[in-house]
């Protein structure tokens, strides 16, 4: 008995590489969309991080330069720039520091009063740094 060679379709070997190329191509997708999913949360975390930054910025440049010392604190929830609760920010964090500084030499701190101070703020989510900015205030 003869066996016919069909030529015209593909064989087993054939089909299950196609499969397997398939199937690699649709893992590298989900891959990447998970990656991109991260990045993209990550990137809301720092977004709010800034936000809650400027907030205190705004708050500490409308303050009086006497009452500065006050804001050497951490507010949990954080604070708007009117003082305010941001109760929806609930898991984030605003350490400040208020440390006065040398006039002739910012980045050196000092033990006594000064016409200068800076005010170092860190936001934490769920007491991990996301984001910190420092900036001097004078008292004129």
């Amino acid at each position: 008995m003869r066996y016919k060679k069909y030529e015209n379709g593909f064989t087993l070997i054939e089909v299950l590489i196609a499969i397997i190329l398939v199937g690699l191509a649709i893992v590298s997708l989900v891959a990447a969309n998970i990656s991109f999913t991260k990045a993209n949360g990550a990137g809301a975390d720092l977004s709010t991080a800034e936000f809650l930054l400027e907030q205190i910025r705004e708050r500490t440049a409308m303050t009086s330069y006497y009452s500065l010392n006050g804001f050497n604190t951490t507010f949990s929830p954080p604070k708007g720039a009117n003082g305010e609760d941001l109760s929806n920010f609930a898991a984030f964090s605003q350490q400040v520091t208020v440390e006065n500084v040398n006039p002739a030499d910012f980045e050196q701190v000092v033990g006594y009063p000064t016409d200068f101070v800076r005010v170092t703020v860190k936001v934490l989510l769920n007491s991990k740094e996301i984001s910190s900015a420092s900036w001097i205030r004078a008292k004129y």
